[in-house]
């Protein structure tokens, strides 16, 4: 659960701009869109490897705040942000199911599955103070 100071349309906003991520997640390196509802995000964290996965768009649902992924190539399986009102703000839920594909990752899954785990809290930690810095920078240029 990731908490807002910005209203949750504001923040849903900024979460369906896919294109947008590598603005303000540094962990997300590259976004290719490659039409209207699909692209290619790459993420690298501290741990020295890249993953490229092809997101296409799933279920959107701006009244309720919903929106799905489906993805495809070292992450197969699906994401999906839940952004909710809490108070003047907002709570982003992300929620993922996935397998990973890569191979070297595949083999050291139960070795080093406490290093992802905390390569994971990292960078989602990072992603969640990069929009909000994001949201605060916005509020600003209106």
């Amino acid at each position: 659960m990731w908490p807002l100071p910005a209203p949750a349309p504001d923040v849903y906003r900024a979460l369906e701009r896919i294109e947008d991520y590598a603005r303000w997640w540094p962990q997300v390196r590259e976004v290719t869109r490659l039409d209207d509802t699909s692209g290619v995000l790459t993420v690298r964290s501290l741990l020295p490897y890249d993953l490229m996965t092809t997101l296409r768009d799933g279920h959107r649902d701006p009244a309720a705040g919903v929106l799905d992924v489906v993805m495809a190539g070292d992450l197969e399986g699906w994401a999906r942000w839940t952004v909710t009102a809490r108070g003047s703000g907002s709570l982003a839920r992300y929620d993922q199911q996935v397998v990973v594909r890569k191979p070297l990752l595949r083999r050291l899954a139960v070795p080093g599955r406490p290093l992802f785990r905390a390569n994971h809290r990292l960078m989602m930690r990072a992603g969640r103070r990069g929009l909000a810095a994001h949201l605060a920078e916005r509020r600003r240029a209106v």
